[in-house]
């Protein structure tokens, strides 16, 4: 039962990094104006928000293939976990040195800071199920 839980909720994250990155990649400027925050942190840059959707799509199938294949479910969630962890910790940077105020820790929460803290959760419960094992 806990184990289709956490798989659920592994598809339901990668569906969402699939889903983004695919809105990211297929109609970048759309993604750029839609998403609150973006346009505040630069110029648009098709070729930039197509590299990263890729990423997305690519951190989406690990967590959906983990889901899956649970023998693998570590070595498939660890890394996009780290690519999620320090997207928001490079968020928080940029408040910390100026770049951008206090204000959007709150605005990226949702899309950045939440998808890294529900990752590493997953990962960390990856990790202790495994032991059990």
């Amino acid at each position: 039962m806990v184990n289709r839980l956490i798989s659920g909720f592994a598809v339901l994250i990668g569906l969402a990094g699939v889903i983004n990155g695919a809105f990211m990649s297929i109609a970048p400027e759309p993604w750029y104006w839609l998403v609150p925050g973006v346009p505040d942190r630069g110029p648009f840059n098709q070729h930039f928000l197509r590299d990263i959707g890729i990423n997305y799509m690519l951190i989406g199938a690990a967590f959906i293939g983990g889901a899956v294949y649970t023998k693998y479910r570590f070595q498939l969630w660890l890394m996009p976990a780290c690519w999620l962890a320090g997207h928001a910790i490079f968020h928080f940077w940029e408040v910390f040195v100026g770049i951008c105020g206090p204000e959007f820790l709150v605005v990226d929460f949702a899309g950045v800071t939440l998808p890294a803290i529900l990752a590493v959760g997953l990962v960390v419960i990856s990790i202790r199920r495994r032991a059990d094992d």
